[in-house]
This record gives structure tokens, sequence and C-alpha cells, in this order.
């Protein structure tokens, strides 16, 4: 979204923030108050009555101006009616953020727990985690509201997009390449930021503690590459990737997490803007998913439809075209701008203007809001003080612990000793720097400590030596850094990328290391007295097949951008006090998949042409590493039980019709089947996980499915489920995985139809496989 929109403060703004009270800093702003007479003969301040009911009474007495203000990000103040002014847009992406204007840290409450970028904490594959993690956020959301320095509690976060193309620049900020993994950290981290339980069904009353919105619906994954723009991008997407890789993580986080808000994005779809696509966001999202909270534009996107996407040939049949296809707030000003005369022209009615005011103002109530005092309510007594607490901190260093990958570790390099190791050479542009590990859409941490001084803490003699000029490497001093790394016992490079190598509105054009960081590298193993350390700070993958085929760079940990405790984490890892367990959420491709183009949204290969296909799933060419590939200090064994059923007869559960593909195998059509059936055909894979090594870890078990020969587009791989265990040296555990072949064993024909295939597969665990064949 564009950080340069200026909000509009309108004087009836400044009249209500004076009268709401003398110690505005200190109290946050809210609605129907008890104490003024006024309240008392408003209907929609009756808090017994549903809010439907409340709702529908506050629209009723605005004016039709009244109305027009309150349909964008920056809603000014009604003071006749009690109503503080209201900022739709504040971030949460990985703690509470800076960006947006619903947030201010500039009172007692200084910042916030900033926890991985979301692609690391992805990394860890666990639904826990993810679920506490929301919840920190969540809590210390509403700590700052109570603080009074915060005037919006909807926070426009998580991005649920798939990480399509490892060029992207905001790929960082998704939990990665698969939609099943989407969908459920969208759950876990939805229903823990607005307060929810882990399970979800427990909002009392449907009251929200903070609201979070899946951003941004859909196909969006492009921001700036060549001379394509995400604001101009039309997305060509087939029915069967729409069906099976782009809308899944949308569906349940509307569905299964109950997400209050989401995100229309810049690009179209197939021709239409997202923002203007009736289909999708009424007919799909709300009717088709039973979506009930509020949708908002993309910054600007609504005057972005009119100028770039040339849809629409005034700023009033943008807004109209909007406003029609269900969106409800846009976050600019086009709408303040332009409504009141699309109105007068006919191209859009108030009818759709009540639409969207109801369910923006059912979003603040049940917030809420417009209950009274809030210090009063059910989240009044979540106190300032708990933001930055030392549990919230604790956890941010065990997210970063728990997504850091391994993914070299020649001769057992790692984990150095800390009684051994007199002397540590550290080389590199990201090892004394604070603000790289907090990747994007951040806030201010509660404190912070760079990589070079957690380091510190562990080795008497450190030795450091930036390397490069910055990280983009125009300029290296490898004589320097390799007289550094000449004496040290041993050598920890930290390299990989930053900011100014990807981020929103920002695209890579290479996968291999900036400038001259591969030479340095090189240049210092070669040089060191034994094999080097590489650590590598990144969001998108990275082509580092040098350093994974050279002896002398004996270990490689990836670290994303780990948040305000990584460097911590980092230090713990290499010496030992934690043991690795993150696998990587995305695959990492090698430098010449650059020639294919991001413009190209197809999943599936095309041997005709070449074309080898995006992810794990579908992907035919070469890896550098693969999805869910990750180390350990130790080694594990799977094996499956004998409880693991071999056949799964579907033909007996369902009276659904069959189709023979042209292929002479036959399919089976989820719809069809019915919901009854589906849950009916469910069944468990049992799997048994030892430690059958040396050192205790925690570890994330990933359960696949596989064919050996996928027709018609099926993935090739698929991740069915996924359980993080902790297990000592030589300790086993049995874990079992609920199977849903409507959901797990299914892909999109080419309509867009979910349908199941006969024939063979394979679970996987690791080297273990189990066979199993479907019948219909």
């Amino acid at each position: 979204m564009k950080l340069h929109i200026l909000a509009l403060i309108s004087t009836t703004t400044l009249l209500w923030l004076t009268l709401i009270s003398a110690t505005e800093s200190t109290h946050p702003p809210f609605s129907c108050d008890s104490s003024l007479p006024l309240t008392k003969s408003l209907k929609f301040c009756q808090t017994a009555l549903p809010i439907s009911v409340r709702v529908k009474d506050l629209v009723s007495r605005l004016t039709l101006d009244e109305k027009i203000s309150q349909l964008v990000n920056s809603a000014p103040a009604v003071p006749r009616l009690g109503i503080p002014a209201y900022e739709w847009w504040s971030e949460s992406l990985h703690g509470v953020g800076s960006a947006g204007r619903g947030i201010f840290f500039n009172g007692s409450i200084g910042g916030a727990t900033s926890f991985p970028q979301v692609i690391l904490t992805a990394a860890s594959f666990d639904e826990n985690l993810w679920y506490r993690i929301g919840q920190v956020i969540g809590r210390e959301a509403r700590a700052v509201y109570n603080a009074g320095q915060a005037v919006g509690m909807t926070f426009w976060a998580p991005n649920i997009n798939i990480f399509r193309d490892p060029r992207w620049g905001r790929g960082q900020e998704t939990p990665g390449e698969d939609p099943s993994m989407t969908g459920k950290y969208a759950i876990r981290y939805v229903r823990g930021v607005q307060g929810d339980s882990f399970n979800g069904g427990q909002l009392k009353r449907g009251h929200l503690q903070a609201s979070a919105c899946c951003k941004h619906f859909t196909a969006y994954d492009l921001d700036q590459w060549k001379n394509l723009d995400r604001f101009s991008f039309n997305a060509i997407v087939t029915p069967q990737d729409m069906a099976d890789t782009f809308q899944p993580p949308f569906q349940d986080c509307i569905q299964k997490a109950q997400a209050s808000g989401i995100m229309c994005s810049y690009n179209s779809v197939n021709g239409i803007p997202s923002c203007a696509n009736y289909n999708l966001l009424t007919k799909t999202a709300r009717q088709q998913w039973g979506f009930h909270g509020y949708i908002t534009s993309d910054c600007d996107a609504v005057q972005v439809m009119h100028d770039n996407h040339k849809y629409g040939k005034q700023p009033e049949d943008a807004v109209a075209f909007a406003l029609k296809a269900g969106m409800d707030v846009d976050c600019g000003d086009y709408l303040r701008k332009y409504t009141k005369s699309a109105i007068m022209q006919k191209k859009v009615s108030e009818v759709h203007i009540d639409r969207a005011l109801q369910n923006l103002f059912s979003i603040r109530m049940r917030l809420g809001l417009f209950n009274g005092n809030p210090q009063k309510q059910l989240f009044g007594n979540i106190s300032p003080s708990l933001v930055c607490a030392q549990q919230h901190q604790e956890l941010a260093l065990e997210a970063a612990r728990s997504g850091i990958v391994l993914l070299k570790n020649s001769g057992k390099l790692l984990p150095l000793s800390k009684a051994k190791t007199n002397s540590l050479a550290v080389i590199g542009p990201n090892a004394n720097s604070a603000y790289v590990l907090r990747g994007n859409y951040d806030g201010p941490p509660c404190k912070f400590i760079e990589i070079l001084k957690a380091f510190q803490g562990y080795v008497k003699t450190v030795q450091y030596h930036q390397g490069c000029n910055a990280v983009n490497c125009t300029s290296a001093a490898i004589d320097q850094a390799v007289n550094t790394a000449k004496n040290a016992d041993y050598v920890v490079l930290v390299m990989g990328l930053d900011q100014g190598q990807e981020r929103e509105q920002f695209d890579r054009d290479d996968l291999v290391l900036p400038g001259q960081q591969e030479n340095l590298i090189t240049s210092v193993a070669k040089a060191a007295k034994k094999p080097v350390i590489l650590v590598l700070l990144s969001g998108g993958p990275v082509d580092v097949s040098f350093a994974k085929y050279n002896p002398k760079i004996g270990s490689i940990l990836w670290a994303g951008y780990p948040g305000e405790a990584g460097g911590i984490a980092l230090a713990e890892i290499i010496f030992g006090e934690h043991n690795p367990g993150g696998k990587l959420p995305v695959t990492w491709y090698p430098q010449a998949f650059t020639k294919i183009p991001m413009t190209d949204m197809r999943m599936r290969p095309d041997p005709k042409t070449g074309y080898p296909g995006r992810t794990y799933r579908f992907y035919k060419g070469p890896k550098v590493y693969e999805f869910g590939y990750g180390l350990s200090y130790t080694t594990y064994s799977y094996e499956f039980s004998s409880a693991t059923p071999n056949i799964v007869q579907l033909n007996q559960l369902s009276t659904a019709k069959t189709v023979q593909g042209s292929d002479s195998i036959r399919y089976m059509s989820v719809n069809e089947m019915g919901s009854d059936n589906c849950e009916k055909a469910k069944f468990s894979a049992h799997v048994s996980v030892k430690n059958s090594g040396e050192t205790d870890g925690k570890h994330p078990v990933l359960l696949f499915v596989k064919q050996d020969k996928a027709q018609n587009g099926s993935p090739v791989k698929q991740l069915v489920g996924f359980q993080t265990v902790s297990l000592k040296a030589g300790q086993n555990s049995q874990l079992v995985f609920e199977i849903s072949p409507c959901e797990h064993l299914s892909s999109a024909n080419e309509d867009g139809l979910m349908m199941i295939e006969e024939g063979s597969r394979y679970l996987l665990v690791g080297d273990a496989e189990h066979p199993i064949n479907i019948m219909i």
C-alpha cells in the first residue's frame, strides 16, 4: 500500500477531539459515553440490542455527506452523535506496527514485541506457535488502545498470498508457497489476534479483541518487475489454478478463521480489477463463503482502477464499480471526492453506501467502541504494561529459534564448542545491523541486539569486518576480510539480502547473492583455517549452489529476518544451546529460473513449451533446496504403523457420479460427494517418529502425498499435514494425522472443480513411504 497517503483531518474531527476528554492522551476514544445525556436517546448505544439493529439505527441518523465521509480509511468524527474519528489502517504483520495511521508509539508505549518476519515464523511449521504469536499481537494492540495511543483497532494482516515466484519482493510477508499451510497460518494468526480460541468458536457474542484482515484478495504476487507494476498488472489465472492455489487460503481465512476483514488487491484478475469484481467480493466471499466482515481496498486501489487499469471513463465510474462489487472502505480519498457526484449521476445508489456503512460500523461495534467507557468493557483490563512483557519477548526468541533452518552441516561443524572456541571472525554487512533483522511492516521493537553483539557474549575474542560497503556489495574489501579471517579459530559470514534488495514495490531480477558477496564468501572460505559458517538473512530464496557444494563452507543457516531476538537465537544455535528444526516453506530455485517471466501465472508445467511450473507441487526443474528441507543436530527416523489403511473405498460412501477422463482414469467430484460423505471418508495415518541421534530436538514432521504419474495437472506432491514434536535423544512419539480425501487427495480440473482421482498414491514422511489406493 502507498505509505505517502495523507490523512485529511476535518474541522469536525478536531472539534470532537476537544469534546472527548482533556486527557485524550491517556484515554482511548469511544462512543456512547453513559455520562452524556445524548447517549440515552440513541438506539445504537443500547448494548442489549443486536448489533444489526444498532447499526441500522446509526446509519439512518447520518446525512448523505456524513455517510460519504465514513467511506475512507481516515473517517472523521460525527460530533452531533458523539462518534469519534476512526482510522481503519493499522498494521500488525509480525507485531504491532508503525505503518498506517491507527497506532502511535509517541507516548508511554514506545514499541511492541517484534516477531520474526512471517516467512521465518512459517518455517517452524508450528500452528501452536503461530496462534500464540497472534494472541500476543492482539493483546498488545488492545493494550496500546487502552493506553490512549490508538484511534483504530483494525489491522491489515495477515498477508496470505501464495509465494508463487521467488523474485517477489513481498514474499517475505507470507507463510510461503503451499496453499494448505498458508490457510492454516491464517486460521491460527487470525484467531489469536481477534481473541478467539485455538480451535475457534469462542468469540463471545462476536466481540473482537482486535480485527484481522486477510490480504490481498486475490492472485496478487507481482510488485515491480521490469516494466510492469502491481498497479496495472492483469493476472491471467486459469480456473484450475484459482481453485486449488490462489483461493483456498482466503476461503480458510473467511470460513475457518472467521476473519473480520479482507482487502481487495491492486491487480486485475482476468481483466477485472479485484476491487471492482462483484463475482469475487460478493458472490464468492460473501455469498459462497459466508463472509460477514468489511472489505477494504488496498491504498489508492480505487484510483488505480481508473488511472492505471483504465476501468471506467470517469472517476465516478470507478467509485460505482467498487461499491457495487461489494467494497466497503477506500484506503485513500477517491470515494470522499467522487461518491456524491456518482450518486447525482445515478451511477450508484445510496443503498450501496448504506450497505458499506453497515459492514463498517458493525466491526467498530464488535470491537466494543460503541459500548461506553472501554475500561469497563470486555478487553478493558488488558494493561498497557503488557506490551513488551517478558513472556512476549521470550516468545519472540522462541519463534526465531524455531524458524531458523540449517541447510548444510558437513562434518558436524556445528554446533561450535563454547569452551574450545577462543576466537571468532564475524564478517559481512548484515552482522552489525539491528535494523535488517526486522523485515518490513515492522514497528519499533521492545529491544534488539545485533548478531555481532550476540556472538560477543559467547567468545572472548571476536574480530569483525563488514566485508562489503553495504548489502548490495557493489564493492568489497576482500583482502582485509581475508586477513581478519586467517587468524580466527572459526569464521561466521553474515550475508544475504535486506530491504534494499527485496521489498514492497520492488521485486528482484536475480536469485544469486548481490554484488560481490559470492566472491567475498569464497575468498574468505579459502583462507580460513577451518570450514566457515555462512548465515543468510533474506525473505526470498537465494541460489547459493556455490556454497552448497564448496567443502570449505561447512555450514549454511537461513535466518530469514528473525526479529528483535534473532541475534540471540542465531548465537544459541551456532553454539549448541538450541538444536535447529526449521524447514523451508518455499522452494529455492536456481538462477536459471529467472528466464521465466514473473507475469506467467500458471502453476502447472507445460511440457510442450518447456515451462517447468511453479512451487514444489508442480515444478519439474532443478532445485537448490526443496520445500520442507531442513537439517538438525540430531537424526530422526519414521515409520508408518499397520493402523494406516492401504485402501480408501470412496465408492462405498457416495452415490456421486464418477467421470472417466480421456486418460481412462475415473474421477469423483468433491461437490457431488457432499460434506457428510467427505466427513465419513476421513481416515488416519499413524506415524512413529524417533529421535535416533544424541541431541534433544524440536522437530516439525511433514506428511506429504505423492503420485508417481500425476494426471491432468494433479500435483506431483502435496502437503497433507504437519505436527511439531519435541523429542529427547532416543525418545519416540506416535503421531496421528487426519486425512480428508476431499481436501488432501483432490485437485482441481481444468474447469476449477475439485476432483478425486482413482488409483495409487504414497504417503511420505522423510524417507518412509506408505502406499494407499483410492477406489471410486
